[in-house]
């Protein structure tokens, strides 16, 4: 059976490599593939490393947008240990619906439903890196009966702390932020303290859904004849 490498982002935020490994380990009961987990950045082992000792493993890529890392640099480790790289988690309805539960939690913990949503990403400034973001905004929009705005932690406008204000200044008193943000980090920790925001949903990696998500598409190379596994 082909290995299976998630290409993890990675942070030195202690929470966010028990968050992965919850994926991984669900990851590993859907599929029995031994799943291990690589980093891009911040945290060890690293991406060339672990594919170093692993030629032939299928990487799925566990990134919310098509950035830098997506397009290029996964790709090109890649290429040099003759590995598969699946498509990253852009998109897809399965993130949206954690999203939308991950946002549902968050409101009945501070009391009940929003009256406005910013859907907060990391940020690119890559052309087409944010279009997760926007894909996943759009999604959660058709869900709930509230307003849904965009924002992003970085490397774009408007910043979340801008967009709940916006929203606050349109007479909207009740402004979520959905993270769409897949582990802890210091992103994630910049929501928490957003100035006005009602809630602030958690990140979604290891919500069950995404392990589904990624079961598919390590399943869609290395098992190309079966059944695709249903996501959403």
């Amino acid at each position: 059976m082909r290995e299976l490498v998630l290409a993890a982002h990675g942070s030195a935020v202690p929470e966010a490599a028990a968050t992965t490994a919850r994926l991984a380990a669900a990851v590993r009961r859907l599929t029995g593939a031994p799943v291990t987990v690589a980093h891009l950045d911040h945290q060890l082992p690293s991406l060339p490393s672990v594919l170093a000792g692993r030629p032939g493993a299928v990487v799925v890529p566990l990134l919310l947008g098509d950035g830098y890392h997506r397009t290029v640099d996964v790709p090109a480790v890649a290429r040099r240990f003759d590995c598969a790289v699946t498509p990253g988690l852009r998109g897809e309805s399965a993130v949206a619906l954690a999203l939308y539960e991950r946002l549902r939690a968050a409101e009945r913990a501070a009391g009940g439903p929003a009256d406005a949503v910013v859907v907060a990403g990391a940020g690119s400034s890559r052309p087409g890196g944010n279009d997760g973001t926007l894909v996943a905004a759009e999604q959660l929009g058709r869900l709930l009966p509230v307003p849904v705005t965009v924002a992003y932690c970085s490397a774009a406008a408007p910043g979340p702390a801008e967009a709940v204000a916006r929203a606050r200044g349109d007479g909207f008193r009740r402004v979520a932020v959905a993270a769409h943000l897949l582990a802890p980090g210091r992103f994630s920790r910049a929501l928490e303290g957003v100035p006005g925001a009602y809630a602030v949903s958690a990140p979604l990696a290891d919500h069950p859904r995404l392990a589904r998500l990624v079961a598919a598409r390590y399943g869609a190379v290395a098992f190309p004849e079966a059944v695709p596994l249903r996501v959403a």
